[in-house]
């Protein structure tokens, strides 16, 4: 009896997509496991669960050199997202291992949380809930968007949409890319191409959509900070470790700057004791930007397509 290749998922939000892409992946021929209890595997779950698989679809759990080398038959590695940081794609190269990832899967989602930022901003809404559970009848007054200048460092998929959705409010958006922005797509996207620290400078709005890299660590330190304007808000919906989180708690305890909207940190979920959380100006979400229904379908759609095909190319 021939042997099938093995495939496991772990990400939970693949067990939401409902039986489809299950029967995609055994109709290709192919066995597979995935994570339907509902909760994130451990190390130890991660391990084991995987120990005779040949391809995985992972979320965050890190495909490091010690992983790999305890998981021998491992041919192919797909990212449940975009950023990577959480696989060791050098030494995967070099062992052969295919690393694949589902680009744009979920750029509409993210987009728009980004963009629900500067709606929470300028409309006080955080605050506004909050202080009517306590029964507090507070009206703060807001502001528009509209003429208000966005900063987006980073304009790939996600970056792009943002900037679509912010020139449709009305508002002026500068964009940055460290790869460089084609003309055609400046143009097409309503944007002024600049560089880091015009943007910096010039924006209401600083979002940043780049992935985590040796180059882009700590890419926000506090001498990007200082300058950006006192009246700016800074909204990271990439990936913890993009800013110095040292240098932004000191940014907003002395108004460097005036509020920072993230949904990513570099230790997820936070300690109880993170300073950040302690500040009024920084308001945090749990990394949610790319969960939506239609975010995780497509994702899960996509990744399924991505593994069959390598593993199939392997032989």
């Amino acid at each position: 009896m021939e042997c099938k290749l093995k495939i496991v998922v772990t990400p939970r939000g693949f067990a939401k997509c409902g039986a489809d892409n299950v029967k995609i992946i055994e109709d290709a021929g192919f066995s597979v496991e995935y994570n339907d209890t509902g909760n994130a595997y451990t190390k130890e779950e991660f391990y084991e669960k995987t120990r005779d698989a040949d391809g995985v679809i992972v979320g965050v759990e890190l495909v490091d050199r010690e992983y790999v080398d305890a998981h021998p038959k491992l041919k192919a590695v797909v990212k449940f997202g975009v950023g990577t940081d959480n696989i060791d794609l050098e030494y995967c190269r070099e062992k052969g291992i295919f690393v694949g990832r589902t680009v744009g899967s979920n750029a509409r989602s993210v987009a728009e949380t980004a963009i629900g930022f500067l709606f929470a901003d300028s409309k006080n809404l955080y605050q506004s809930i909050f202080d009517t559970r306590e029964h507090k009848w507070t009206k703060q007054t807001g502001y528009e968007l509209e003429g208000k200048t966005i900063g987006i460092i980073g304009f790939g998929a996600i970056g792009k949409k943002v900037a679509r959705m912010a020139f449709g409010l009305g508002m002026k958006v500068l964009a940055h890319d460290p790869y460089a922005v084609d003309p055609e797509a400046a143009k097409a996207f309503n944007v002024e191409v600049t560089d880091t620290e015009q943007i910096l400078k010039r924006s209401d709005f600083v979002s940043l959509h780049m992935p985590l890299t040796a180059e882009t660590r700590d890419a926000i330190t506090l001498t990007e900070l200082n300058l950006m304007k006192p009246s700016a808000v800074l909204i990271n919906t990439a990936r913890g470790g993009i800013v110095n989180e040292a240098d932004l708690f000191t940014a907003l305890s002395e108004k460097i700057i005036r509020a920072a909207y993230f949904d990513v940190l570099v230790n997820e979920p936070p300690q109880k004791d993170e300073p950040l959380l302690r500040l009024p100006n920084f308001y945090l979400t749990p990394h949610i930007a790319s969960r939506s229904k239609e975010a995780e379908k497509n994702t899960a759609d996509m990744a399924t397509r991505i593994i069959i095909e390598a593993l199939k190319n392997q032989g």
